[in-house]
């Protein structure tokens, strides 16, 4: 057979194998993708924290939509977080509506004052320095506190009213300390834990913004120095660069 001739034929010999495995991971990829959906159904269906019945659940590609309604913005977060924590998702579509329970929609000075009192008790919020806005039941958290747990729980506790149909938390963090010393609180808190090495670690604070370089031996060492970085006072960004070398 002619050389070009024999190339032909390898050509379509190539094309004809390369045909057959895009098939096969195709239908791996629809077999995964499946999986994946019976997955999500399965931990949302056993979340104790919310009824999962009005929620639809769509994959393709690892890429899952969440569709339907609840009744109130907590449950739709708790969906949320219980799909993030599925094995296989890339990416989360969130097109879940809060309808509350009922024909009547509460009233955003209802809300409003619901958040004051909720503030006003919270003994971890300084209510003082949060300015809450409500406009058709969505509530924007405005203000500036030392501490990221505290913004935190400002959302955790609106998220969780009757009538609140969303949250925009833009609480900033402000440093109460100079930024040169956050480093060195930073490195105190890694020498407090047995297992952590903070000689291998170097930390960067400048202007509340933490950089973390070097080596840890876990992964469970790495979340230590984020979770150490995010309780210094001022920190308002991590940016986590090491690696991990058992």
């Amino acid at each position: 057979m002619p050389d070009h001739a024999l190339m032909a034929v390898n050509a379509v010999a190539a094309r004809n194998a390369l045909r057959s495995l895009l098939i096969v991971d195709t239908g791996e990829a629809a077999m995964d993708d499946r999986q994946l959906r019976k997955d999500v159904i399965e931990a949302l269906d056993f979340g104790p924290a919310i009824d999962s019945a009005d929620i639809g659940v769509a994959v393709e590609g690892g890429v899952i939509a969440l569709t339907g309604h609840v009744q109130t913005y907590a449950e739709k977060e708790t969906a949320i977080d219980l799909v993030d924590g599925v094995k296989g998702a890339r990416a989360i579509a969130d097109e879940i509506e809060v309808r509350p329970v009922g024909v009547h929609i509460t009233a955003d000075d209802e809300i409003a004052e619901r958040i004051v009192d909720t503030l006003k008790w919270n003994t971890s919020i300084p209510e003082s320095r949060i300015h809450p806005r409500i406009t058709k039941g969505w509530v924007t958290l405005e203000g500036d506190v030392a501490w990221r747990y505290q913004a935190s729980a400002a959302q955790k506790a609106v998220r969780r009213l009757i009538g609140v149909r969303g949250v925009n938390n833009h609480i900033k963090i402000k440093p109460e300390v100079d930024p040169r010393d956050v480093a060195n609180l930073i490195r105190q808190a890694f020498l407090r834990d047995a297992e952590q090495d903070a000689s291998a670690i170097r930390v960067v604070a400048i202007d509340g913004s933490v950089t973390f370089e070097g080596r840890v031996r876990t992964i469970r060492e790495r979340r230590t120095a984020e979770r150490a970085a995010w309780s210094a006072p001022g920190v308002q960004k991590v940016i986590d660069q090491l690696e991990v070398t058992p």
